[in-house]
């Protein structure tokens, strides 16, 4: 069973009933409270064992109260991968990537559509809405399917046309909007009232933040209760990176963990819109608001997170730092990972390699260290991206057996 408590807010401490939908408090986000102390007496670690390898394995620590009806997909455990060429390409020893893409919809945003969707239907909410910048759309849009519940998409006109096909074909209402997500949200705030919608933006209600919560518990418990020396996060609204630091909290307080030892976190964003990479280098606790943020990598575009205060705080707790990586290298990052290793990152993700090669160079990330870098969705949902050059033709019956042996040892894995 779940032993959530109750939801206190961010703002000023004030604490909130959990049974009845709730949203901002004072303008800021609130968390989700357990009572750790008495799981921690009645639920060893070793009461995982023989659970599903999916998400819900972790129910007492998920805000659900049947744990027995949840909305889902079949989420399942994402493997983490080795990646020794790549590693030794940025400069490590060591590189494990942890691929979010397996997930439904092809996406860590499943994570936290599941859970938020599934306590939405167990609060009673019969219409949803979110603005989305590419694969929280389509998340929500296939869970609310899933639900039975009506689902409202707001996307920007330019975001990926698979991530807003992807919600329209899963049924939901999807309209593009000539702005950025700030204006969808604006949109989906205004609508609350009007169209007797429950707002599921990004941290904007409690439960998304508690499935994203799921990828710390998950890697934990990969690696034996023990966690690695630094971990590589693409930043948008910076849900995941604030999830995770909430998941490590409590594990620590429930004695799970190995040691102890806390991995250095690394927000990782485009140099066209990095609000969270600027507060970090100016001691901000807050970031500004980006007036023209750019970069391909849609699930990036986020001018002024609303957790903004949260990642700077877990990650200046960790001893990590909030990189901007320049756009114009994005493609090279993006291609790296699939020549060197078959692995397909997306965008996003793809800016991470840049920020653990620069850290090695510049000495703040050592050769030796235990690097996980999290793929947050699937590279073939970017066509707009990953279309490949035209490729070379053989005609029928005339084989150029010298242009095929010119192409041999040219690229791919060394």
């Amino acid at each position: 069973m779940s032993y959530l408590l109750d939801l206190v807010a961010t703002s000023d401490g004030t604490v909130l009933p959990a049974d009845r939908p709730q949203g901002l408090h004072g303008g800021r986000p609130l968390l989700a409270r357990y009572d750790l102390e008495r799981l921690r007496r009645e639920v060893p670690r070793t009461a995982l064992q023989g659970r599903p390898e999916s998400l819900w394995r972790y129910a007492e620590l998920l805000p659900l109260r049947d744990p027995a009806n949840p909305v889902t997909l079949g989420e399942c455990r994402t493997p983490l991968l080795a990646a020794p060429r790549l590693a030794r390409a940025l400069g490590l020893e060591r590189l494990t990537i942890k691929d979010e893409s397996l997930l439904p919809t092809g996406s860590f945003k499943a994570r936290g559509m599941a859970v938020a969707v599934s306590r939405a239907r167990e609060l009673g909410i019969r219409r949803i809405a979110v603005p989305s910048a590419g694969n929280a759309g389509g998340a929500l849009a296939a869970y609310a399917a899933r639900a039975g519940i009506e689902c409202f998409v707001f996307v920007p006109e330019d975001t990926p046309i698979v991530n807003r096909n992807e919600a329209a074909l899963y049924g939901a209402h999807v309209f593009l909007v000539d702005g950025l997500i700030g204006e969808c949200g604006r949109i989906v705030r205004e609508g609350a009232e009007r169209m007797g919608w429950f707002p599921m933006s990004t941290l904007q209600e409690p439960y998304r933040l508690e499935g994203k919560k799921t990828m710390g518990l998950e890697l934990a418990e990969q690696l034996g209760w023990r966690l690695p020396d630094a971990i590589f996060y693409p930043t948008g609204g910076g849900v995941g990176l604030i999830g995770r630091w909430k998941a490590f909290d409590e594990l620590e307080a429930l004695g799970w963990l190995a040691g102890g030892r806390r991995p250095r976190m690394f927000a990782v964003q485009s140099s066209g819109c990095a609000p969270i990479a600027r507060a970090f280098d100016v001691g901000g606790e807050a970031s500004p608001a980006l007036d023209h943020p750019h970069t391909e990598a849609s699930g990036l575009r986020v001018p002024k997170p609303l957790g903004d205060f949260l990642v700077l705080r877990a990650v200046r707790a960790s001893g990590g730092r909030a990189m901007a990586l320049a756009e114009e290298r994005l493609r090279e990052w993006l291609h790296l990972a699939t020549r060197l290793e078959g692995v397909a990152l997306c965008p996003e993700s793809a800016f991470c390699l840049g920020a653990v090669q620069e850290c090695v160079a510049r000495g703040w990330l050592r050769p030796d260290a235990e690097v996980v870098v999290f793929n947050t969705g699937a590279a073939q949902k970017y066509v707009e991206l990953t279309t490949p050059p035209p490729l070379p033709h053989i005609a029928h019956r005339a084989v150029d057996w010298q242009r095929i042996a010119g192409a041999a040892g040219s690229g791919g894995a060394s």
